[in-house]
């Protein structure tokens, strides 16, 4: 069964950067590099939205308009792990964010990070 797990989260001032990485393990059946990858986030009292996705061979990357062009999402195929750089932080990207990998009709889901901009 495929686990993630989030990390890097914390709490940071409007303008400041962080970044957030998914480990990943417990591919039994299919390689980590099969499975594509997404960062989901919630904010308190609203429903989780798309983030940011990328290929399973990582030249690909795909981002919501909101955060386009201060958010840079990678992968490592070799160590099974995923990153989120996020800088430019905005009071509104306050949630807690999940990491996300699909390969087919399955889809498994991190616990987790709270990021938290405040001044």
């Amino acid at each position: 069964q495929v686990h993630l797990e989030e990390s890097g989260g914390g709490v940071v001032q409007p303008g400041g950067s962080l970044r957030l990485s998914c480990a990943a393990s417990g591919f039994t059946d299919f390689p980590f590099s099969s499975y594509a990858l997404n960062w989901y986030r919630q904010a308190p009292g609203r429903e989780r939205e798309f983030v940011a996705a990328i290929t399973r061979a990582g030249d690909n990357t795909v981002y919501a308009d909101s955060v386009k062009g201060r958010f840079t999402l990678s992968r490592d195929n070799a160590k099974n792990m995923m990153f989120l750089q996020m800088n430019s932080l905005k009071l509104e990207d306050t949630a807690v964010y999940y990491c996300n990998a699909v390969r087919g009709s399955r889809g498994s889901w991190g616990q987790g990070t709270q990021v938290t901009v405040s001044s």
